[in-house]
């Protein structure tokens, strides 16, 4: 079937402008769209020397979106809420069968990818395939549909010669695959797919199947990378014996076998795409350990893979696939421009580039200088927690290091591990004894104190672990001389650096440190700070008056002479960022954390974990839930305080006009007394008869009859 006629080699100048990608917001799709959105259609049919490739792939990298005559990118979101990618013309989320449809049939090439994490999408591409199908007659012009599956669906095929079970598997042997059990619905997949590629002419279908992906900032491996790169772990886990064969390619590689898959029209229908190495899972492990982590690996159980939270049911089949193929049929007639064509082991250096820069991951170094109880140990501190650093102290690394030569010394007589020579091993723990003899001897002449050069091998040393390289330090309060510095960060003769030669100060770039922070304080301010420490935290310290005292002048003596240490990095075009504390006036240092914050800038690290942002989550909620019971509880406290008042107040102003009630009354009544003497005396008895009268006469008219009475028989009148 994947042999059927095709398009003839007349054809191959076929140029297509736009391509559908599914899930553009998952790490192979979307670094698919982002390459082909930078390739020139039909580009992979010429060859191009090697200085136009590296421009082309500098140029594309610095565009982000496509140049005239690249592919145009279209493609679906898993997830609504995603960003849209800036390399695609339009995306598209929460589509109906009818409406992927019609998006579908814009589309002179459609990717399905169904090796991403979406099992929905195995399902969707085979409907995909088989409607289009049944538009065949609709279309204008030929369309190329490319399922890219997965090399599982060979994961138990059973070997090409059973007496030589190296002989790899080849796309010519697709027939004979077998899938892992897990994966019978990307088989099932494959089949449907290279069914409906019958009308080539019209219609033209092809899989790739792909090996373990990886590079730029994802895909499998990552668990790997991230666990080293923390350095929370003293190795790396292999699971099981390591000794399965893992097909692999580069995820950029894989995008160039897509890439001339379009191009090329090719007759032959069923791809492999796989680099040209036969790694095992251990090569790959101690390989990543190696350079960024702890540099040893621990084979542990198969099943406690399925403790890593990072890794998936399909990762964890990947990792324990045991399969080793060619891609025969892409290395004989593609014009691939390859990333990693020989595997992943060989070009490590590049990968790890491209991944540290794809997520951000670089080093952030800094060097914190100044006077005795300045706040260099609790800024330092501050720093450390805010960027996730090391804090390097002089004492702690001397203390390390001695710790570490008297273990390598105390093992003298017990077998090293399996990766260690016997030979080398004696080597080491010879030079470990003789060096810890040297530094005995040393402490003894200067009372207990080690001499630059050992200080300076200690602390080069700590400086260039893997922790230090993969997140970075804060260094404290060392180098104080300018001849520490110069000695502890200038490039040594034996040191391999191709970038700083040629430089006036060839500087070890890889502990240099990028930001230098100079702290400083009067003297009055300094004693004045120490002598408010609590007796607890002065006892036993450099803290005391007279070793405060001897400090302080020490490193005012030091600091001036021409060759301070902050002239060496200026010379080196480190400037100090300079703090004065003393005119800050804040005890704990907020201020100066704050400005060498906003100097130095984002961390460049992972960040949080996913159980540390529940947490965060958890605590900023509970922090919310706090803040609004805080705030309900004042609300009813500020409203029982008025309803309390109003009350009061209310109390107060009905006895107020009580009182004024009862004045009123008196008042009255005082001046009702004259009134009444004056109507008793005068009116009432002359009224009193008036009123007999009209009672034994019964007038018609007794108001008019009493008035006529009145006035008949008024006293004065009389």
């Amino acid at each position: 079937m994947a042999e059927e006629e095709g398009p003839g080699p007349a054809e191959k100048v076929l140029r297509v402008q736009r391509v559908f990608i599914n899930v553009l917001d998952s790490y192979s799709s979307g670094n698919l769209g982002k390459y082909l959105a930078n390739c020139v259609a039909g580009a992979s049919l010429e060859e191009i020397t090697e200085e136009e490739e590296e421009d082309e792939t500098k140029s594309a990298a610095q565009e982000g979106r496509g140049k005239e005559g690249t592919f145009q990118i279209v493609g679906t979101l898993a997830k609504p809420d995603s960003p849209h990618p800036n390399f695609a013309v339009e995306t598209y989320s929460n589509l109906s069968r009818e409406e992927l449809l019609m998006h579908l049939m814009e589309c002179d090439v459609i990717i399905y990818n169904i090796t991403t994490e979406h099992a929905q999408q195995v399902e969707e591409a085979i409907w995909a395939a088989s409607a289009l199908n049944e538009e065949i007659k609709h279309f204008e012009k030929r369309k190329l549909f490319i399922l890219l599956s997965t090399v599982m669906t060979w994961a138990q095929s059973k070997p090409l010669d059973p007496d030589d079970t190296e002989v790899p598997f080849t796309e010519e042997d697709y027939r004979r695959r077998k899938p892992h059990p897990n994966f019978v619905d990307h088989i099932n997949a494959e089949k449907m797919v290279l069914k409906f590629g019958k009308h080539a002419k019209k219609f033209v279908t092809y899989i790739v199947a792909s090996g373990l992906q990886y590079g730029v900032e994802g895909g499998i491996l990552h668990t790997f990378f991230k666990l080293a790169w923390m350095g929370e772990t003293p190795a790396l886990p292999v699971f099981g014996d390591g000794m399965n064969i893992i097909p692999a390619i580069h995820i950029l590689d894989l995008a160039g076998v897509i890439q001339n898959v379009i191009d090329h029209v090719p007759k032959f229908h069923y791809l492999v795409a796989v680099d040209e190495s036969v790694h095992t899972l251990e090569d790959l492990v101690k390989c990543i350990s190696k350079h960024t982590g702890p540099g040893k690996i621990q084979k542990v159980p198969k099943e406690n893979a399925f403790l890593t939270k990072e890794l998936t049911q399909e990762h964890i089949d990947h990792l324990l696939v045991n399969l080793r193929m060619e891609a025969l049929f892409v290395k004989e007639n593609f014009n691939i421009r390859w990333v990693a064509q020989t595997g992943f082991v060989e070009n490590i250096n590049s990968i790890l580039k491209e991944y540290k820069l794809s997520r951000g991951l670089m080093p952030i170094k800094i060097c914190i200088l100044g006077p005795p109880a300045v706040g260099k140990s609790s800024i330092a501190e501050e720093l450390a927690k805010h960027y996730k650093l090391h804090h390097i102290k002089l004492k702690d690394v001397v203390s390390e290091a001695i710790a570490k030569l008297e273990s390598i010394v105390a093992l003298k007589d017990t077998t090293g591990e399996e990766e260690v020579e016997e030979e080398e091993q004696e080597e080491n723990v010879e030079e470990a004894q003789e060096l810890l003899e040297g530094i005995k001897e040393n402490m003894e002449q200067n009372a207990g104190r080690l001499e630059d050069q050992y200080i300076i091998r200690f602390m080069k040393e700590k400086l260039k672990s893997m922790p230090c390289r993969n997140q970075g330090y804060i260094l404290d309060g060392y180098p104080k001389t300018y001849d520490q510095a110069k000695e502890l960060f200038n490039q040594e003769d034996d040191e391999d650096d191709d970038e700083m030669r040629g430089k006036m100060f060839p500087i070890n770039e890889l502990i240099t440190p990028e930001f230098v922070c100079g702290l400083d304080a009067s003297d009055e301010f300094l004693k004045e700070r120490v002598i408010n420490l609590p007796e607890s935290v002065v006892a036993g310290t450099h803290y005391s008056q007279d070793r405060f005292l001897r400090a302080l002048s020490n490193y005012r003596d030091i600091n001036t002479d021409d060759e301070t240490v902050f002239n060496y990095f200026d010379e080196i075009e480190v400037h100090p960022i300079y703090i004065d504390v003393g005119k800050l006036e804040d005890a704990q240092n907020r201020l100066a954390i704050k400005k060498l914050i906003k100097e130095i800038g984002e961390p460049r690290n992972y960040g949080l974990t996913e159980e540390e942002k529940a947490e965060e989550e958890k605590r900023r909620a509970e922090e919310c839930l706090a803040r609004e019971a805080a705030k309900q509880a004042e609300y009813e406290h500020k409203e029982a305080t008025e309803t309390a008042e109003r009350i009061a107040r209310w109390e107060e102003w009905s006895q107020r006009l009580e009182e004024v009630k009862r004045q009123e009354r008196e008042l009255l009544e005082a001046q009702s007394v004259p009134l009444r003497n004056y109507l008793m005396t005068y009116v009432m008895p002359t009224l009193m008869q008036g009123l007999n009268e009209c009672c034994k006469l019964r007038p018609d008219d007794p108001i008019d009859f009493l008035a006529e009475y009145l006035f008949k028989n008024n006293p004065e009148m009389q």
